[in-house]
């Protein structure tokens, strides 16, 4: 039986239990939600996402070196390799929101600029996503890299999905043609989550004992993006002038 199974997954179904029952997520897949604040929350997310992935190539690549120091070569050379696969992603995220502002300012108020959207001062829950992916890279379970993407990747082949058939009926096909890459990675992040799964397995077959602390890293990281998400819904919200927010 799978060790990632039976050791790991049992220490992060209250984390992923929440992709149901967050106060964002039901707000977002409410069949009330207001079409203007879906539409504003898009740009939020796409312009902050770049803060989000911008380091995901250094990351990968910096969990793999960390690996090889370690003495785990195989685990180190598999995320190396994987990293060549994340350079640039942050550079959809800030096409999208510029088309989609280009969008907005077409036919909406108040104007926006999407550079300035991009260059806005991280949230709290982004600094933290930032510095859990620092502590695993430069501590003694470099791996937890990888639980971190496994679960943010769980969120994005099991949550985004569900938003983006949301956007369809809410702001229709026009819409949700613009989010590239949200599109692209509810699809590849399948196999990204499965190559995560497998270097983890390898772990726990020798050092079955680190399950909850990778467990630990990756309930940390997906905990942030729940809250990042949270954040990109509170300031669209302000920015139009709605009380009525998410907690």
């Amino acid at each position: 039986m799978s060790l990632m199974k039976t050791q790991y997954l049992p220490h992060v179904q209250e984390i992923r239990a929440r992709l149901d029952t967050e106060p964002v997520v039901r707000a977002l897949l409410s069949p009330d939600v207001d079409p203007v604040v879906l539409e504003r929350f898009l740009i939020e997310w796409s312009a902050r996402g770049a803060y989000m992935t911008e380091p995901v190539e250094g990351w990968i690549r910096g969990a793999g070196e960390r690996c090889i120091e370690l003495g785990q070569a195989k685990l180190g050379q598999a995320l190396i390799t994987h990293a060549k696969h994340e350079a640039g992603h942050h550079l959809m995220t800030i096409e999208d929101a510029r088309v989609l502002v280009g969008r907005w300012n077409a036919s909406r108020t108040p104007k926006l600029d999407a550079d300035a959207l991009v260059a806005q001062s991280p949230t709290e829950a982004m600094r933290q996503y930032r510095q859990v992916h620092d502590e695993a890279i430069t501590g003694e379970l470099p791996l937890g890299q990888a639980a971190i993407e496994y679960e943010v990747g769980y969120l994005a082949v099991v949550l985004v999905p569900r938003i983006l058939a949301h956007v369809k009926k809410v702001l229709g096909q026009g819409t949700l043609d613009k989010l590239t890459f949200l599109r692209e990675h509810a699809e590849v992040d399948v196999g990204h989550t499965a190559l995560n799964e497998t270097m983890m397995e390898q772990l726990l077959r020798t050092n079955p004992e680190v399950a909850p602390r990778l467990a630990s890293f990756g309930a940390r990281g997906l905990d942030c993006y729940l809250r990042f998400l949270a954040d990109c819904l509170s300031r669209s919200q302000d920015a139009l002038g709605v009380l009525d927010r998410a907690a």
